[in-house]
C-alpha cells in the first residue's frame, strides 16, 4: 500500500513538474507570437519607388540596421573582402591592358553597397565635369548605384532617363543601393526595378514573371552583377546609350563574344594595339549559372545574405558580404567541416586561379606591345587584322573570368576553361605577330615593359594622372556639394505619412 502511494505521490510530482515546464513552453511561445505580431506593424507608408533607405528603416528596422553594416570595411580576404584596395596599384598590368580607357586611370576593389554613390563620385574614370552635359561618362553609368533610378525612370521616361551625361543626374541620384531596388513596397516581395533585365528574359524567349521566389533571390543580384553594354543603334532609340545584356544567344563567354562580333560592337580602341577592346563589366550571375551551387539550386542570397535571428525573429541578413566573413550562417549551413579547412578550400581555388590569370595578363601585355611595334614598323590594318581580333578575344575572356568577382569560387571549373582558351587565342596571336614583326625587319624579342608601378604604367600609356587628379578635386570640392544640397531640398519635400494603425 505504501509504494502505491508512493508511487501516486511520484506520478503527481512528475505531472506538476510537466506542466509547469509546459506552461513554461506555453508563455515563451505566446511571448515569441506577440512579439513577431507587433516586430513589423507599419509605422510609416512607404511610397512606390521610395528611394531613401531609412524610410524602409522605419518599417523594417532589423533589416535596415543590418544594411548599415555594409559600411564596414574591415574584413578582407585572400582575393576581396570590403576594404578599399587599388587594383592598378596591385596589379600594374592592368593600366596596360585598359589603355585608352577609363579603367585605366583608376580601378579599385568594391567596397559595400553604402558607398555605390560616394565611390562613384570620387573615381576618375567619371572625370571631372563642371557643369551639365560635361564629363566623359554617359547618365546610364548611374544605372546600378541608388534606388534613385526607378524613382527617375518612373518620373522622366527610360528612354530620358538614359540620355545625356553623368552630371546631367547629379541632383537626382543620391541614395545608395538599398530597399526600393529590390523590394515591392507594398508586400516585400522580390520585383526587378530595373528594365535591362526584363529584356534580356525576353531576348531570350523567357518571361522572368515565372521566376520563383529562390530564382529571385539570385536574379535581383542580377539587376546589376552582369555583363552588359551600351546600345546605341536600337531602333527609335538612335544615339540614346541604351543598356543592354547580350544574352540574346546565350550567357556563355563565347556566346557573347560572337554576339558582339556580330554587331560589330567595341567598348573602346586600344590605344597602343590599335585593337578593337571589350571591357567585361562583372558577369557575376553569368559564372555563378556555371557552378555546383546554382545547379543545386542555391540563391546568391543564400551566402551574400544568409537568415538570421535576433529578438525571436527570423530576418534576411542585409549586411551584403562575403561568406568568409560570415562562415557560420552561409557556409557552414550545407557544409560541416571546421571554418578553417572550409576558408583554406576557397584560397587554395583562388591561388591556382591566379596563377593562370597572371601568365595570360603577361601574354597579352606584351601582345599589345608588340602590335604597338608592328604598326610603327608600318603594318598594314589587312595584314594586322586577324592579330586585332586574336587581341580582343583573348582579353575579352581574361577580362570576363577577373571582373566576376569571385568567379574563381563560384564556378572555378567553368573559369579554368575560359582562362586555357583565351591562354591559346594569345599565343596564337603572338605567332602570328612573330612572323609578321620578322617579314618587316625586326627578328628580336621586344623586351617587357617597365611596368612594376601603377605610375611607371600610366606613364607608359601616356596618362596626365596630375591632371585628372586636379580636375577631381575641383569637382569634389565644387560640385557634389551643390548637388547634395539640391537634392535635400528636393527630398525635404518628399512626404512621409504615418501608417494606419493594424490594431
Amino acid at each position: 500500500m505504501a509504494n502505491i502511494k508512493k508511487r501516486h505521490v511520484l506520478l503527481f510530482v512528475a505531472t506538476a513538474v510537466g506542466a509547469f515546464l509546459l506552461s513554461l513552453l506555453a508563455n515563451s511561445i505566446i511571448s515569441r507570437k506577440t512579439e513577431s505580431k507587433f516586430a513589423y506593424q507599419p509605422a510609416v507608408e512607404i511610397a512606390d519607388n521610395e528611394p531613401r533607405n531609412a524610410v524602409w528603416g522605419e518599417n523594417f528596422p532589423r533589416q535596415y540596421q543590418s544594411f548599415l553594416k555594409t559600411k564596414d570595411t574591415t574584413f578582407q580576404s585572400y582575393q576581396g573582402g570590403s576594404k578599399m584596395m587599388d587594383m592598378l596599384e596591385k596589379d600594374p598590368r592592368l593600366v596596360v591592358l585598359w589603355a585608352g580607357y577609363g579603367f585605366s586611370k583608376d580601378y579599385n576593389a568594391p567596397r559595400g553597397h553604402y558607398y555605390a554613390v560616394e565611390d562613384i563620385y570620387n573615381t576618375l574614370r567619371t572625370g571631372g565635369p563642371t557643369g551639365p552635359g560635361t564629363g566623359p561618362m554617359p547618365s546610364t553609368c548611374w544605372t546600378c548605384k541608388s534606388p534613385d533610378v526607378p524613382r527617375l525612370m518612373n518620373e522622366i521616361g527610360i528612354d530620358e532617363y538614359y540620355s545625356g551625361k553623368w552630371a546631367d543626374k547629379g541632383t537626382e541620384i543620391v541614395n545608395a543601393i538599398g530597399c526600393a531596388d529590390c523590394h515591392n513596397p507594398e508586400t516585400m516581395s522580390l520585383r526587378v526595378s530595373r528594365p535591362a533585365l526584363v529584356e534580356a528574359f525576353e531576348a531570350m524567349g523567357k518571361d522572368i514573371n515565372e521566376a520563383s521566389h529562390q530564382e529571385m533571390r539570385s536574379l535581383v543580384c542580377a539587376q546589376c552583377h552582369v555583363e552588359y553594354y551600351f546600345n546605341k543603334k536600337l531602333p527609335g532609340k538612335e544615339g540614346v546609350p541604351y543598356l543592354v545584356f547580350p544574352w540574346k544567344d546565350g550567357m556563355s563567354v563565347e556566346a557573347m563574344e560572337a554576339y558582339y562580333d556580330d554587331i560589330e560592337f567595341s567598348d573602346w580602341t586600344h590605344k597602343i594595339s590599335k585593337a578593337p577592346m571589350l571591357k567585361a563589366q562583372h558577369p557575376g550571375y553569368e559564372i555563378y549559372s556555371t557552378g555546383i551551387h546554382a545547379k543545386r539550386g542555391v540563391s546568391c542570397a543564400d551566402c551574400h545574405m544568409p537568415y538570421k535571428s535576433e529578438g525571436g525573429q527570423k530576418f534576411t541578413d542585409h549586411h551584403i558580404q562575403s561568406p568568409l566573413n560570415n562562415v557560420n550562417n552561409s557556409c557552414q549551413v550545407c557544409h560541416r567541416q571546421d571554418k578553417e579547412d572550409l576558408v583554406a578550400d576557397v584560397y587554395s581555388r583562388q591561388k591556382k586561379a591566379k596563377q593562370g590569370m597572371e601568365k595570360l595578363e603577361k601574354a597579352l601585355v606584351r601582345l599589345h606591345m608588340e602590335a604597338g611595334k608592328a604598326w610603327d614598323l608600318g603594318a598594314t590594318e589587312e595584314q594586322m587584322a586577324e592579330i586585332l581580333q586574336d587581341i580582343r578575344h583573348a582579353q575579352w575572356r581574361w577580362d570576363y573570368s577577373v571582373a566576376s568577382h569571385g568567379a574563381s569560387f563560384h564556378s572555378p571549373v567553368e573559369v579554368g576553361r575560359i582562362v586555357t582558351s583565351a591562354l591559346e587565342v594569345a599565343e596564337e596571336g603572338r605567332l602570328k605577330l612573330a612572323r609578321l614583326l620578322s617579314s618587316l625587319g625586326y627578328n628580336e624579342e621586344l623586351p617587357y615593359p617597365d611596368i612594376s608601378t601603377k605610375a611607371k604604367a600610366q606613364a607608359i600609356v601616356g596618362l596626365d594622372m596630375e591632371k585628372l587628379e586636379k580636375e577631381k578635386e575641383i569637382f569634389k570640392e565644387n560640385i557634389i556639394p551643390q548637388w547634395l544640397e539640391e537634392a535635400k531640398k528636393r527630398e525635404d519635400k518628399m512626404e512621409v505619412k504615418k501608417a494606419v494603425s493594424m490594431n
